[in-house]
């Protein structure tokens, strides 16, 4: 986070924006939950035409991969009120997309820390690509699921003690979390095999496989391409794109106003946004001139050698 953001909003409308409300977050949630189930539930009839069955596929991954979003605010516990609501969503939206909301949020918490700086944020252990057969393979998704994979195998098994945002009084509580989780999936496939139904793969992995490029397309936009310092107003970027997706990312486009104040709950961000714009080093139109930006020099987008950041 930026050193000088203090000085970028006033203390009074600060404390304004900081105001948490029920509503956004209740809203939000709803009608995010209730794209998954109508689009899911279209999508598995078979009397539908195929164009429609297809789109509501597309649209039921989409909704599913974005749960990130609800995850991603409720781990900063500024969605709703009650801190205990927070873990819940967070949790269960985890589960739609597939992270651990108990790990999620310290590994989150670090990124904030030091975000965008080599051997520090933890988020840059999964590099920007730097070719064309590397941007394709983060696009297509391969690389979130392997990732995944062995994320979560490590939190059942692997040894979590160099984790430096895990101390050794959270690491059993990670390990609880990552084994109730598994817990789920377990019944869900057993219900699914006893069923004869298929729902594990055909109404979550498939859609969440289908819309998993849409996320990695958004979050790819987020710090690549940006500074590696801790100035948050180079380190991150802001997209201003069409209202639909920032409904879906629970305002997340917004990421620098974001960064330089975690603490803003996400309904909040568009009125920061008005008052910081002409602060940001990366204020980009659309994702696809983003996207058109960083494909022009992907190799520019490698980590710095140490002492080059």
């Amino acid at each position: 986070m930026a050193s000088p953001s203090a000085a970028l909003i006033d203390r009074q409308a600060l404390s304004e924006l900081n105001t948490l409300r029920r509503g956004p977050a209740w809203l939000r949630l709803s009608t995010h939950l209730l794209l998954v189930v109508i689009a899911g539930w279209l999508w598995r009839q078979p009397d539908l035409a195929l164009p429609w069955r297809a789109t509501a596929l597309l649209l039921s991954g989409i909704a599913l991969a974005t749960c990130f979003a609800p995850l991603h605010e409720c781990c900063h516990r500024t969605a709703f009120r009650s801190r205990a609501t927070n873990d819940a969503v967070a949790w269960l939206a985890g589960v739609l997309s597939f992270y651990n909301a108990t790990f999620y949020r310290r590994y989150h918490q670090w990124h904030h820390r030091f975000t965008h700086q080599p051997g520090r944020d933890p988020e840059l252990e999964d590099p920007a690509p730097t070719s064309w057969p590397g941007y394709l393979k983060e696009l297509s998704g391969w690389t979130w699921w392997s990732g995944k994979l062995r994320g979560h195998a490590r939190l059942l098994w692997g040894d979590l003690s160099a984790l430096p945002y895990l101390n050794p009084e959270v690491i059993p509580q990670v390990r609880r979390s990552a084994r109730l989780q598994a817990l789920v999936y377990a019944l869900v496939l057993a219900v699914s095999c006893v069923g004869a139904n298929g729902f594990l793969f055909w109404s979550w992995l498939l859609p969440l496989a289908v819309g998993q490029p849409f996320l990695r397309f958004v979050l790819l936009a987020e710090h690549s391409g940006c500074s590696f310092s801790d100035d948050g107003t180079a380190n991150t970027r802001t997209t201003l794109t069409l209202a639909p997706l920032r409904w879906l990312m629970w305002n997340m486009p917004f990421h620098a106003e974001h960064h330089l104040y975690p603490s803003l709950p996400f309904h909040a961000l568009p009125q920061a946004h008005a008052l910081i714009a002409p602060q940001l080093r990366h204020l980009d139109h659309g994702y696809l001139r983003v996207h058109r930006q960083l494909l022009a020099d992907l190799p520019s987008l490698a980590i710095p050698a140490p002492g080059r950041a």
